[in-house]
């Protein structure tokens, strides 16, 4: 543990912190400052079941204290130090607002973790692809050898490593638009600063397409002259019409550029054979053909090429090329989770948005099952309809967004009721039962949601985890 760190924990010895919101990032964050001897209050407007009896149980065996229910910020105006779950957002909670009149610090776990972070940062954000992106450059990094801590939104805590992680390590970091949205402490960081693309999404938790283009640049916009930012050179991030928004704009330190369209001065791309080069200044060095990427997609070409631009220099081409050759991809993304009967049943419950069900559908390059439907974040569906059509013999509907998107498939002038089958039903559990009932040897059944979970399910996560339940018990 390095000085900052230690002088951090000695600066909590006595005072009262609050973490509000008792999610993925802020329980093992408690946890962390409480054995350290911190006076720790969880908050959450839901119960202990909800929370999870033996999170909770762990918790409260460190001194941890429990706020729960409808009055679980009562405590509040007692607290020195707030930490917010990265998913409440400033503008959405008058309570933040409040503290910080009162003269009370809020803050994040990934703010702290940015401020006191001895090692170099690479950060990864994006509307698309960024954890896929993020996982590839963690594991091209450590099979290199180098000793990775690899987190952020991609479901893993990093301030309680600050224990233990040096300064010659590095941290492979995804970052959300909630939990850059208020990062605007990053001084000097992050050293290398990815962002895969942008697209209009999440306008359900924003306020505006500005705002949330805005929270995404906060990635870049603090680097310093001798920092690396990596961007799609097949992006408009001009997205909305305004000038501004393009990113190019905002690069500090040296633009690295990445594309799976045409060639880029400083970084990695794709030729028309498929060969993905890298092109540093005008030499040009050969990696491998996308064919060598066992994980199914052109838009898992495009994040092999934008992990190849944020690691080159620190990783061998043949290293990309041994990961490329075995990595299987990661959960919920595209994972292949059983043949049964000779139907190939897919967990794909990352894709929340109709672009990443558009990257889903052609990665199988036939026609399939589709599984779809979830809670509603404000997307327009139609842009998706045209590849349903294209790629989807039978497309079955569930969730608070089945009606949306039905009448969204139905309404489009090239709906041909005699060329998909339309089904509709209350949850996925259902529709998986009609998608195996209907299926036949030979076809793919694709869990492709399009939607959020939180009709359903706490989280994408749960919802891929018990759909693989589901297929994994067909024969039980």
């Amino acid at each position: 543990m390095n000085n900052n760190v230690k002088a951090f924990l000695e600066s909590l010895k006595g005072k009262k912190i609050a973490f509000v919101g008792m999610g993925v990032a802020n329980v093992p964050c408690a946890e962390w400052l409480a054995s350290h001897g911190a006076e720790v209050y969880a908050c959450d407007k839901r119960d202990e079941q909800y929370i999870g009896a033996e999170i909770c149980r762990k918790m409260k065996a460190l001194g941890i204290t429990f706020s729960l229910g409808e009055g679980y910020l009562d405590i509040l105006p007692e607290m020195d130090l707030i930490f917010r779950s990265h998913g409440i957002l400033p503008f959405q909670n008058k309570w933040i607002g409040e503290c910080i009149e009162r003269g009370q610090k809020v803050t994040t776990e990934m703010e702290v973790f940015f401020s006191l972070c001895p090692a170099e940062i690479i950060a990864v954000t994006g509307s698309n692809g960024k954890t896929t992106t993020t996982t590839l450059i963690s594991k091209m990094l450590e099979e290199e050898g180098n000793k990775v801590y690899l987190g952020g939104n991609i479901g893993k805590a990093l301030m309680p490593e600050l224990e233990s992680i040096r300064e010659k390590d590095i941290a492979v970091v995804e970052l959300s638009s909630f939990q850059l949205l208020t990062m605007g402490n990053m001084v000097n960081k992050p050293d290398i600063a990815v962002v895969t693309n942008i697209e209009s999404t999440h306008l359900d938790h924003h306020l505006s397409l500005d705002e949330y283009v805005d929270a995404k640049r906060n990635i870049l916009i603090y680097q310093n002259s001798r920092a690396k930012t990596v961007l799609n050179a097949d992006c408009d991030y001009s997205i909305g019409g305004r000038v501004y928004h393009d990113m190019r704009f905002d690069v500090r330190g040296i633009l690295h550029q990445f594309s799976i369209r045409h060639s880029v001065e400083n970084g990695a791309y794709m030729k028309e054979n498929g060969d993905i080069v890298y092109n540093d200044n005008g030499t040009e060095t050969f990696i491998m053909n996308k064919n060598s990427i066992i994980i199914p997609g052109m838009h898992n070409v495009e994040n092999y090429c934008t992990a190849i631009t944020a690691v080159w220099g620190k990783v061998k081409p043949q290293t990309v090329l041994k990961v490329a050759e075995t990595f299987g991809g990661v959960e919920h993304r595209i994972e292949f989770v059983r043949e049964y009967e000779g139907v190939k049943y897919y967990n794909d419950s990352i894709a929340t948005s109709p672009s990443r069900v558009i990257s889903g559908l052609k990665a199988f390059g036939k026609k399939i099952i589709m599984i779809c439907g979830g809670s509603d974040k404000g997307n327009d569906m139609r842009e998706m309809v045209p590849y349903i059509l294209k790629y989807v013999k039978m497309l079955v509907l569930n969730g608070d967004t089945a009606e949306k998107i039905y009448d969204a498939v139905i309404n489009d002038e090239n709906y041909d009721e005699s060329k998909i089958v339309l089904l509709k039903t209350d949850t996925m559990e259902n529709a998986l039962k009609l998608a195996k009932s209907g299926a036949e040897s030979g076809d793919i059944v694709s869990l492709c949601p399009a939607c959020p979970a939180f009709d359903q399910f706490k989280t994408f996560e749960y919802r891929g985890r018990k759909f693989k339940e589901l297929v994994n018990g067909f024969d039980k």
